[in-house]
């Protein structure tokens, strides 16, 4: 069966190049031709016809009788005159192949064709079929249906390295842990304990605990919360949103259909099942939103044209490039101390934001676990001195991120 399955391709490839043989050299001979015909033959010149007509038509009407001798003759002298200036010219403005010379066309006419082949075997797809839009369509809903799940994904995916922690926070880290192993009902413990272990890089430990957090909270987990899960099950897969992170994603745009992380991920999901046109619906709105140094938009600036190209969508992207699906791939690749360097430039950023302009709780949470990972205690108190001012309005918003910064040890 794979036999003359592989015998039927080659026939079409070869019935392909045949066709193109054969119309490379229809189109060859047409521009040869056309070449010749600008070179110029004095028979086809319209001016010399004109004159000669002329002299034959002084020699009729000398004939009839129509006509003086005397007159004629001097007609036939103008005639002649002005026939030998039209041939003076026409030779003048010959073309180099005029003295009947093909060489010159010949290879222009070769350089043009080899070029457009050179050009296809590049940028074209020869040996492949036409695929209609219904097919590619049918195509992307068969990868859709048929993906890899979780078990699988994580099971082809390198383990990335973890973070190792400084001596402090190492320590706070193994009483979080015994804390909720004594406690495996404590929801704030688990919380806490499912993000620290994300940032760590141990995400088994961090879906565990994330998992039993989802389990007690039941139907009042955040959307946040559920988010949270399925990122865990992102980074796991190396980047690959699974069905099982997809199914929390749709969950959580059942209740907020306007959360940017959760569309931007299931843009992301579209952009993996080849449904480029989706993912730009999805990603496309996100970018004009903001705010500026969101995550999900510098992440969808480095993709955003990549998909939109796919798609077929006229769309250019102004502005420099930011990190994107491949370099988020990358960076599970850096050794421990690329890694590192990069998550303090990372926290450097978000850190640098929220002392000048303030941000959402979420964020101020992310940056005391942060900074309790890299083990800056200093920049911790900092922090949540000015956390204290920019959440004074949210006393149950700020009680969250003292708890965090106490786990953290940055509690005064």
């Amino acid at each position: 069966m794979g036999g003359r399955k592989l015998a039927g391709m080659m026939m079409d490839l070869w019935l392909f190049w045949a066709i193109a043989a054969a119309l490379t050299g229809m189109v060859a001979v047409i521009f040869i031709q056309a070449l010749r015909r600008g070179a110029g033959v004095e028979a086809e010149h319209p001016d010399l016809r004109v004159y000669r007509d002329q002299l034959v038509e002084v020699d009729r009407d000398l004939a009839r009788g129509t006509l003086a001798a005397d007159e004629a003759q001097r007609l036939r002298v103008e005639v002649s005159r002005r026939l030998l200036e039209a041939d003076r010219a026409l030779q003048k403005a010959k073309s180099p192949m005029a003295g009947g010379s093909l060489l010159w066309a010949g290879g222009l006419v070769v350089a043009v064709l080899a070029g457009a082949l050179w050009l296809y075997d590049r940028l074209g797809a020869p040996g492949y079929a036409d695929l209609p839009l219904s097919l590619r369509l049918q195509m992307a809903e068969t990868a859709y249906k048929t993906r890899p799940s979780q078990a699988e994904a994580v099971a082809a995916t390198p383990a990335a390295p973890v973070a190792q922690p400084g001596k402090d926070f190492a320590a706070l880290m193994e009483k979080l842990r015994a804390a909720v192993a004594e406690r495996p009902d404590d929801v704030m413990g688990l919380e806490l304990l499912a993000r620290n272990e994300s940032m760590l890089g141990n995400l088994a430990a961090a879906l565990t605990a994330q998992n039993r957090l989802l389990e007690l909270l039941g139907d009042r987990a955040t959307p946040d919360q559920r988010l949270m899960r399925a990122q865990i099950l992102i980074s796991q897969a190396g980047g690959y949103v699974s069905p099982e992170a997809e199914a929390d994603i749709v969950a959580v745009l059942e209740r907020d259909p306007k959360h940017p992380m959760a569309r931007y991920l299931s843009g992301l999901m579209f952009a993996q099942v080849g449904r480029p046109d989706r993912a730009f619906a999805l990603w496309q709105p996100l970018l004009e939103e903001g705010p500026e140094d969101a995550p999900w938009r510098q992440a969808i600036r480095g993709d955003i044209q990549a998909v939109a190209d796919e798609a077929g969508i006229p769309f250019s992207l102004e502005g420099a490039k930011g990190p994107g699906m491949a370099d988020m791939a990358a960076a599970g690749e850096m050794s421990a101390e690329d890694r590192q360097a990069m998550i303090e430039g990372m926290v450097g950023q978000l850190e640098g934001r929220l002392m000048s302009e303030g941000g959402s709780v979420e964020e101020w949470l992310k940056l005391m676990n942060s900074l309790g990972v890299l083990g800056q205690p200093d920049r911790g108190r900092a922090a949540l001195a000015s956390a204290e001012k920019a959440l004074a309005a949210d006393p149950a918003g700020l009680e969250q991120v003292r708890a965090a910064a106490q786990a953290a040890g940055f509690a005064p």
